[in-house]
């Protein structure tokens, strides 16, 4: 697939987010739960949006003799701020989701990885600013941080932006209720991996 056509697949993904944020619905949570990420963001995103927006008046009052050139540029903008605040909706509306069988970890239109619950070895709060790429790790970054940590007993398949494929053994995310999470996966795992009750003897 061309890189175009990925940049024009991931902005018609952004721009459904931004609808299903209006709608106030989200994508993809069926009967899991869901555990948000972007409550950290939303004054950054939002403040980079009044940024855009004050550079956009700017631009107009720059260009006001040239007509034909000002509103090329206007709709550049114009198109910029509601990427920027598209993109800060997507992130709402594709929290990462926990079910029954596996850990969706997602960031806006940008990441979405199944983790199977079985290959969850340990799961972990671990607040992070700092992160170094590493082979076989993947930092999924929110605002700078992450804020829990999965190792993973074999590794799982992450296709990246532009379809590279890599094999993870380590993930890191951020969600706004970490422990919430933590305590939600290693339930789940050990609901998973308890004996079943024996079986009454017959009569």
């Amino acid at each position: 697939m061309s890189a175009l056509l990925v940049l024009v697949r991931h902005e018609l993904r952004l721009l459904a987010g931004l609808g299903l944020w209006v709608t106030r619905r989200r994508h993809g949570i069926g009967d899991g739960s869901a555990f948000g990420y972007a409550r950290g963001q939303g004054p950054v995103m939002f403040g980079f949006a009044f940024v855009c927006v004050i550079e956009s008046i700017t631009m107009s009052v720059l260009l006001r003799d040239h007509p034909a050139v000002h509103r090329v540029v206007l709709v550049l903008d114009v198109y910029t701020v509601v990427l920027v605040v598209a993109m800060h909706a997507a992130s709402v509306v594709r929290p990462h989701v926990l079910d029954g069988g596996s850990l969706r970890v997602r960031r806006a239109a940008h990441v979405d990885l199944r983790i199977p619950l079985e290959r969850i070895a340990r799961v972990r709060r671990e607040p992070r600013t700092i992160h170094r790429r590493a082979e076989g790790e993947l930092d999924v970054v929110i605002g700078a941080q992450t804020s829990v940590t999965l190792e993973l007993t074999e590794p799982v398949a992450h296709v990246t932006f532009l379809g590279r494929r890599r094999e993870v053994r380590l993930v890191r995310l951020h969600a706004d209720d970490a422990d919430g999470l933590v305590r939600a996966v290693q339930a789940l795992r050990q609901a998973r991996t308890a004996p079943s009750a024996p079986a009454d003897p017959p009569g």
